[in-house]
């Protein structure tokens, strides 16, 4: 086997293993942009299509809707429809989704005290290599 040949099919093996990777499969999901951010409004109890949209007014009712069908489908969150006039949707976390808020939380409390040594190793290395 040629040099050329081992690099291809370990590329062909890692692919296969980063398509199966459980971790890689969840960050996936997580980097949707506003995925994270509905979870956490979400962790506060049910909430209303309208109420995640003035939570988070940058994101698109389009975008919005996008993302909540996508954590439904992964079985982070439930929809419920009521009917009344106009039509009611609630969104609530499942327990899966419950579970995934400490790890955000986590997350979101290393950004917190990281951030600003992120944004010196940045400009420490922008002015190296400019």
């Amino acid at each position: 086997m040629t040099a050329e040949q081992r690099r291809s099919a370990a590329k062909a093996a890692h692919e296969e293993y980063m398509a199966t990777c459980p971790t890689h499969q969840l960050l996936d999901i997580m980097s949707a942009k506003w995925a994270s951010l509905i979870l956490i409004e979400l962790a506060g109890g049910t909430r209303r299509f309208a109420d995640i949209g003035r939570a988070l007014p940058s994101a698109s009712a389009k975008m919005l809707t996008q993302t909540l069908r996508s954590l439904e489908r992964d079985g982070f969150l439930t929809r419920s429809v009521t009917p009344a006039v106009p039509v009611q949707v609630e969104y609530t976390l499942t327990p899966m989704g419950a579970s995934l808020i400490p790890l955000l939380a986590a997350a979101k409390d290393w950004a917190d005290a990281n951030i600003g040594a992120i944004h010196s190793a940045r400009a420490r290395y922008d002015a190296d290599n400019a």
